[in-house]
């Protein structure tokens, strides 16, 4: 036999041979779907440049630690930190950061075998760019339900511009000279603010889901106890763990103190900061909308409005509501429109009788069927059923504005779970 000829012959044998196998997979089933957890948003915080009194000095910035405390709503089998620079105009420097778990929502104190270090592209330290968020590599830490992180951050000197989100109705602990593993932070200076820290992601099963809450004041949590979580989120995150069909959604709270729909204030208007916010977070199914009280309360909080006036907020306010709508709705995410809630009496806007109609009719809008996908009653949930303007004296905190904790948990009592098994 020439050696052509047996040439001939063995690559015969391999395309037979290949053709045989490739018939024999076929023939077998196909293999399962992948039960492989997928990375959620857990908690998070919209981000903003803190105003000159909630800003950190640059001598507290200088070589210094920041333990920061976060309460998760959904648990995993690992996680992910996000840290930003989303208002810096140069590149943030962080030397480490670290994750454990902490020992009780009011002390430094954390649990040293539970902590990790956090890592970039497997490196301790990481630098941001200006306008920049980063995500860490997946630590291997395990995170239960509504737990609380303490994540310390090592910042060697003050940026020019900070980041961060000054309502955290949480503390967070500074100190010089120190690790970022310490056990304690004993004489630490305290802050009730978070700064460069966006979010936590947790590794879940890939039925999980989070809902993000957008909104101003009122589900930044305004009145809330500091270091207790009861806004109204937290008490949404508490009724969705304790039933087991709905344990694999998360609350992630973007609401920002001060917040417009139309224009800037505390922090970028809502349509400005609504990609970064919301459609950023991971895993993202569900959007509650709260935003527009102070809108309506600025327009004639120092100088009487016309009527022309008032119709054309309401309308532009409007054409916010479908531009979020829009936007949410072509990523995927169902939307439930959040009555507003009342206001009659607070003591900073002065809110006259045109301001008042104004705020029921956006109400009206907003319970009308098609426009959201759903609606979740904040109003009828608090307001006085003698005086429907006015919120029930015992959910008021007082300034006839923001909800009490107790107002809060009607609030979070008030959303149909229902909602989220869609």
């Amino acid at each position: 036999m020439t050696n052509a000829l047996r040439n001939w012959f063995r690559t015969i044998s391999v395309f037979f041979l290949f053709a045989a196998a490739a018939a024999n997979l076929a023939a077998q089933p196909a293999p399962a779907a992948s039960n492989s957890s997928h990375w959620v948003a857990s908690w998070g915080a919209a981000q903003q440049i803190p105003e000159p009194q909630n800003a950190l000095s640059a001598e507290d910035l200088d070589h210094a630690v920041l333990r920061q405390l976060v309460h998760l709503s959904l648990g995993g089998d690992a996680l992910r930190i996000r840290v930003s620079n989303a208002f810096g105009f140069e590149p943030l420097r962080i030397d480490s950061i670290h994750v454990a778990r902490s020992v009780t929502p009011t002390s430094s104190a954390i649990d040293p075998a539970t902590d990790h270090a956090v890592l970039f592209a497997g490196q301790e330290s990481v630098i941001l760019p200006a306008g920049a968020e980063y995500v860490s590599d997946p630590v291997a830490m395990s995170a239960e339900h509504l737990s609380t992180l303490a994540i310390t951050l090592s910042i060697p000197s003050a940026p020019k511009q900070q980041t961060g989100h000054p309502g955290s109705r949480a503390t967070t602990y500074i100190a010089h000279q120190i690790s970022t593993s310490a056990p304690e932070m004993i004489h630490a200076h305290t802050v009730d603010h978070w700064y460069f820290l966006a979010g936590v992601d947790v590794a879940a099963p890939p039925q999980a889901h989070t809902i993000v809450a957008f909104g101003d004041s009122i589900t930044d949590g305004h009145a809330a106890t500091t270091n207790g979580n009861d806004r109204w989120t937290d008490g949404l995150a508490a009724r969705l763990q304790a039933k087991p069909a709905s344990q694999s959604i998360g609350v992630v709270n973007v609401g920002i103190g001060g917040n417009h729909l139309l224009t800037d204030g505390l922090g970028p208007n809502a349509l400005a900061r609504f990609d970064r916010d919301v459609l950023a977070r991971p895993a993202a199914k569900y959007l509650i909308v709260l935003e527009a009280i102070n809108d309506l309360g600025a327009l004639s909080r120092t100088s009487d409005a016309t009527a022309a006036q008032h119709a054309d907020l309401v309308a532009r306010l409007i054409a916010a509501y479908r531009q979020i709508i829009l936007r949410a709705q072509a990523a995927g995410l169902t939307v439930y429109g959040a009555t507003l809630t009342p206001w009659l009496g607070a003591d900073y806007y002065h809110p006259d009788a045109a301001s008042e109609a104004d705020r029921v009719a956006l109400n009206a809008w907003i319970r009308t069927p098609g426009h959201f996908d759903a609606v979740i009653d904040f109003d009828r949930a608090v307001r006085d059923p003698a005086a429907p303007g006015h919120m029930l004296p015992s959910f008021d905190s007082g300034d006839h504005l923001h909800p009490s904790p107790a107002g809060y948990k009607a609030m979070a009592d008030a959303i149909p779970l229902a909602l989220f098994a869609r």
